[in-house]
């Protein structure tokens, strides 16, 4: 990719944003350069301060969003804190985080048409930026379709497709792949390829996916935990030489590099270090098992689980049970299913998005709903939680019709986390969201106060607790929108794209929590584009397409079929992309799971683990175990508090 040695187009010298409310600035202190031709990848924790950094790109910081601000941002030689907002808007063109933040108006064709109206641009240059921006994202087709009929990823699609439109040198984009499914990502990172390539223009990217962007990368800039540059070099210096550094500080990683470093723990020599499925298939053809690997094969697949990741009482039951938490049916004993769904449709407007759909959850499963983009995944959860009322008589939680319940039987039967946390936020402070669950349950007010205290603790939002739940970053809001659904103690929890806005530690964090909650007994239920995600996380899964079941059954069953992966318009796991086929160690072939790997935990690891699953899991009985909320802490009030977990094994 063409790198210009013009001035830089954009200029960040030592800037630091603290919100109003706010005393610790997120970011703190940042300075770095993007020229033109440039795709710069911006990493960092929760919480370090990106999406703040890229709303002061255009000015939004602090002319629209009240905010201390030092330092200085300059983009094309013009400075953002005193050149009006319309004026930069021809310069830098922004994906916002949440697409339905800019979408205003009535359809398509008038949404991407709207910026370079406002330029007052001649009619006939509008219709042509819109067409080929609209062409770019693959929606000119539906372009005098209403925004509010696409499903996620295509407002996803919708709100770049915007940004392009504007011509600006500067794009901008927060996170634009988080609602894509594959095939969407593909084709995205290929128009803004082309966007890039005559040189002229560059390009700064927030992305949690770095297996779809590390590719179409030239640089990454990251920022620590306290909002201050850590590094800033080419792909390559960083990602592979600090993989380490970038590992332990939390910040996501390519799977195969992830797994790369966890098969170095185990002995295997991978230098260079790989970043995608391709290199890691080709550096482990390339070297013999490490001294005590090579004759010892790994156990059979069906024997594969994360220990780590389950209580010892749970791991013990399993083990007992002699079957694998992989297979959907141990876990109902014969049971009537906890969900049954029967001759589901369902319509948004006049568009019939849900089509005679037959489902049955097993109680205390962990269901992973897939599908591409429109196959009708938020649709389905939504039904099943009450969000979106289904037809009487089609969905039954627990033996309740959802179509005929009121909405408070509904929140103590299942627990719902918005694919947009801000949908579900009705207080002015973290604490107030958090309390008002366990207030509707009029429990005494120190009681009130200890839950409150224990689950933004336990969620990593302590400092935040007189926030306003608007001001957080993307993480921080996704962890309190998922505990606010937790306080409820609801035996079902729904959570539409969870690890959306999370860096790497606090999404381990959240799936370890979920994977408590589950081996306890609550049925969770997650709508992910995340395909290692789902391999690592659930015993089943749910294929959507077009609306329709198109397959129901244990994850690993599923996955192995890479004509139904096709068949969906999905792509198989980024693990099992590298590892299938690999010649020299036939033993890894059959691993999909990151936790299945030789040297993904270390005795010492096991052990804080354990304590930590051991902890977390007595949190989580102590928020969801009854609708009274009674805990140990609770039956005996000198008892001495145990130390708080820290974040998932790495």
């Amino acid at each position: 990719m063409p790198v210009s040695s013009a001035v830089p187009l954009l200029r960040v010298r030592e800037l630091g944003v603290t919100h109003d409310g706010e005393t610790t600035p997120a970011p703190a202190s940042v300075s770095f350069d993007v020229a033109p031709g440039e795709v710069v990848l911006l990493l960092g924790p929760s919480g370090s301060g990106k999406s703040t950094l890229t709303l002061a790109l255009n000015g939004l910081l602090p002319q629209a969003v009240p905010a201390t601000v030092t330092g200085s941002v300059e983009v094309d030689g013009r400075d953002t804190q005193t050149t009006p907002v319309a004026e930069l808007s021809t310069r830098v063109g922004m994906v916002f985080q949440d697409p339905d933040a800019q979408l205003v108006t009535g359809t398509l064709l008038d949404e991407v048409a709207f910026g370079p109206e406002n330029l007052r641009m001649p009619v006939a240059e509008v219709l042509a930026r819109a067409e080929e921006a609209l062409r770019r994202v693959g929606l000119w087709e539906r372009r005098r379709e209403n925004p509010d009929r696409l499903s996620g990823g295509g407002r996803q699609r919708l709100a770049i497709a915007c940004a392009l439109a504007m011509g600006s040198p500067l794009l901008v984009l927060d996170e634009p792949t988080a609602n894509l499914d594959p095939a969407g990502i593909e084709e995205v990172y290929a128009a803004l390829a082309e966007l890039v390539a005559a040189g002229d223009r560059a390009i700064l990217l927030v992305e949690h996916n770095l297996d779809a962007a590390v590719g179409f990368v030239d640089r990454v800039v990251v920022l620590d935990h306290d909002g201050f540059l850590a590094a800033d070099g080419p792909v390559d210096h960083v990602l592979r030489e600090r993989a380490e550094d970038l590992h332990a500080m939390g910040v996501w990683l390519p799977v195969s590099t992830i797994a790369a470093l966890r098969l170095r723990r185990a002995g295997f020599h991978l230098d260079p270090l790989p970043l995608t499925p391709d290199e890691l298939r080709a550096a482990l053809d390339a070297e013999p098992a490490p001294a005590g690997l090579a004759h010892a094969p790994l156990p059979a697949a069906s024997e594969f689980r994360t220990i780590a990741s389950i209580p010892d009482a749970a791991a013990s039951a399993v083990r007992n049970a002699g079957e694998s938490p992989n297979s959907g049916p141990a876990k109902t004993g014969g049971e009537p299913p906890l969900i049954r769904v029967r001759g589901l449709s369902l319509r948004r407007g006049r568009t019939e998005v849900l089509h005679d759909v037959d489902l049955d959850i097993p109680r205390g499963a962990f269901v992973a709903v897939v599908g591409a983009n429109g196959a009708g995944k938020t649709s389905l959860i939504q039904a099943l939680a009450g969000v979106v009322s289904p037809p009487k008589g089609t969905v039954h939680v627990d033996g309740l019709d959802v179509g005929r319940a009121d909405a408070r039987t509904l929140s103590s039967r299942i627990g719902f986390v918005f694919q947009n946390p801000e949908h579900q936020f009705i207080a002015h402070t973290v604490y107030d969201e958090i309390a008002h669950g366990l207030r509707r349950q009029h429990l005494p007010d120190t009681e009130v106060r200890a839950r409150t205290e224990a689950l933004l603790a336990r969620f990593g939002l302590a400092a935040k607790a007189e926030s306003h739940p608007f001001l957080l970053s993307g993480g921080q809001k996704r962890r309190l929108s998922v505990g606010t659904a937790l306080v409820a103690g609801a035996p079902v929890l729904v959570l539409d794209e969870p690890t959306f806005g999370q860096d790497r530690a606090r999404a381990d964090e959240l799936l370890s929590l979920l994977s408590e909650l589950n081996a306890e007994g609550t049925t969770i239920i997650v709508v992910t584009h995340d395909m290692q995600l789902v391999t690592d996380y659930a015993d089943r899964a749910v294929i959507l397409a077009d609306g329709r079941v198109l397959a129901d059954g244990p994850t690993a069953d599923l996955f192995a079929d890479d004509q139904l992966i096709a068949r969906a318009g999905l792509r198989p796991p980024p693990l099992r992309r590298a590892l299938q086929g690999v010649q020299q160690h036939p033993e890894l072939s059959r691993v999909t799971r990151l936790a299945d790997l030789p040297g993904s935990s270390t005795r010492s690891e096991l052990r804080r683990t354990a304590a930590e699953s051991r902890e977390i899991a007595r949190s989580a009985a102590s928020v969801a175990e009854t609708p009274e909320f009674a805990t140990p802490a609770t039956a005996d009030p000198h008892a001495t508090p145990a130390p708080q977990a820290t974040g998932g094994a790495a």
